[in-house]
């Protein structure tokens, strides 16, 4: 499918937008719950990776096909390795068998798990068979996606020992792995991150308790964008937020102060208003914190004009696309100016935008949710739109609510 976006206003409707729980918070709960059971989770995400999460943890099949969900694959081979007598092979799309997943594997296999490659050695599929993991020591890269780490992590307290999990070199994507540590401290296990060390202990059991996944911050970033690219005075209010959230796409409320975008805290939303005029100066930010948001404040920077140098984004090379060189292949079918390198994102000023481009979306999300507040600059259509489903199942509706037109194409 793919939608034509228009929006006569040029602004966006003021109103409250329900979002899902977030992604990241809930796939790892749905770990932590196979664990001990008597964890209840309200507000799961809709999105299809915790849907694929969830079929894989319930079904009895022998293979769980998870489609294009990175973090189900990893938090699933971790998973399933601990689980002695129980075999099951992961296989997922064209792409997730070309995303690399052998610096897991390795830790894995350090610790004592059996994991094979069906195909091609470092990648999925993968067959799991496991086993009784006793060893409670093990060492990763530090700079490599941080949802290895917390696969690790989130094993940890159901492992006999415990585990003791040290980080080689500099740690990328912090707050993801501060996210799990406070998940875990939360149900009520023992676990510490100091520098470059996490020791986990093991846990028998934990008190029933009802837990509340906050919305989804990623979610939150294309309304960012939307009141940024909107003119003063536009404001959206999105339930359900916390000022101290666990989520490190939450610097999205500083970073948009550069485009004039207040956020105000309530007790379980946040207020977005566009208050005054974008600043013009040059955005410059490292989100090695922060990866997931890099196209949408790429596409805001190009839709207002303003110059960019996002560093840090080494991790989305091997996304569900090459995320660097799809942004610079569409933006550039716009008329943008824009480089990249391995990790970095170099993008010009320019107040011209063509009209009518089709948005190519390679299979992510993200993509076609970054470039749709685009709509109320210029008439833009995107490929395959059903792709938001991965992580925002009712983003369409969400988008016409707020005013933007969607019309289906060829």
């Amino acid at each position: 499918m793919n939608l034509k976006l228009t929006s006569n206003k040029n602004n966006i409707i003021d109103l409250e937008v329900i979002i899902s729980g977030s992604k990241s918070e809930s796939n790892r709960l749905l770990i932590l719950q196979q664990l001990f059971p008597n964890i209840n989770i309200q507000n799961l995400s809709d999105s299809d990776d915790t849907h694929h999460l969830q079929e894989a943890l319930s079904s009895d099949n022998k293979i769980a096909d998870i489609g294009h969900a990175g973090t189900a694959m990893r938090f699933l081979t971790a998973f399933f390795a601990t689980q002695e007598g129980t075999t099951k092979i992961l296989q997922g799309s064209e792409r997730m068998h070309n995303r690399p997943i052998e610096i897991l594997v390795n830790a894995l296999r350090d610790l004592g798990a059996d994991i094979e490659y069906l195909e091609k050695d470092g990648y999925p599929p993968i067959k799991i068979t496991g086993k009784k993991i006793v060893k409670d020591t093990v060492a990763i890269d530090g700079n490599v996606s941080s949802q290895y780490i917390s696969a690790l992590m989130l094993i940890a307290p159901g492992l006999k020992n415990g585990l003791a999990i040290e980080l080689k070199g500099i740690v990328t994507s912090v707050p993801y792995i501060e996210m799990t540590l406070s998940l875990l401290h939360q149900i009520g296990v023992s676990a510490t991150f100091i520098k470059n060390s996490i020791k986990i202990e093991a846990l028998e059991n934990v008190s029933a308790q009802n837990i509340v996944v906050e919305s989804d911050w990623s979610s939150a970033s294309y309304f960012y964008s939307l009141i940024a690219l909107s003119k003063v005075g536009a404001t959206i209010e999105l339930t359900a937020y916390k000022k101290d959230s666990l989520q490190g796409d939450n610097c999205l409320a500083t970073i948009y102060k550069h485009f004039g975008v207040t956020t105000t805290f309530k007790e379980n939303t946040i207020v977005l208003s566009k208050e005054e005029k974008h600043s013009t100066a040059i955005l410059t930010e490292d989100l090695k914190n922060a990866p997931d948001i890099a196209q949408t404040i790429a596409v805001t920077c190009f839709g207002l004009g303003v110059a960019c140098d996002l560093t840090g984004l080494h991790t989305l090379k091997i996304k569900e696309t090459d995320r660097l060189e799809a942004l610079k292949e569409e933006l550039t079918k716009l008329g943008a100016t824009i480089s990249v390198t391995n990790e970095s994102l170099h993008l010009k000023a320019t107040t011209n935008i063509n009209e009518n481009i089709k948005i190519a979306t390679y299979n992510d999300h993200r993509m076609a949710m970054a470039f749709a507040p685009l709509a109320l600059k210029t008439t833009i259509i995107i490929a395959d739109a059903e792709v938001v489903s991965k992580s925002y199942r009712n983003f369409w509706e969400d988008m016409q609510q707020v005013g933007l037109e969607t019309i289906k194409v060829k």
